[in-house]
């Protein structure tokens, strides 16, 4: 079993707990469960928790809820607690990457 930790600077702020504070009732909801889910199941899905590639040990928890995407990034202290550093909504790269494609085409005729 795994404990979620939020980072606290010096001056005593939490970027996470800010973060949390900008979703609405729901969004906070799925948020909470999947940060549940993480903290009681052995082997958790990469759906939940996913090492991020190319970092040395930088682990992110995702969390969908519709179209929305939310990451909490953190690491492992002492292989038992997950520190959570920052959270934030995930933008979707392919999303937009269509829309410039249909701006960038919508003059030409195929």
């Amino acid at each position: 079993m795994r404990e979620i930790l939020f980072y606290r600077t010096e001056s005593d702020e939490c970027p996470v707990e800010i973060f949390l504070d900008t979703l609405d009732s729901k969004q906070a909801q799925k948020v909470a469960w999947v940060m549940q889910v993480v903290e009681e199941l052995e082997q958790v899905p990469t759906t939940y928790l996913k090492k991020l590639v190319n970092t040395k040990d930088i682990w992110e928890v995702r969390v969908q809820m519709g179209s929305n995407l939310f990451r909490f990034l953190g690491f492992f202290n002492q292989g038992r607690f997950i520190v959570l550093t920052n959270g934030f909504q995930k933008k979707h790269k392919r999303h937009l990457d269509l829309k410039l494609f249909s701006r960038n085409n919508e003059n030409k005729i195929i």
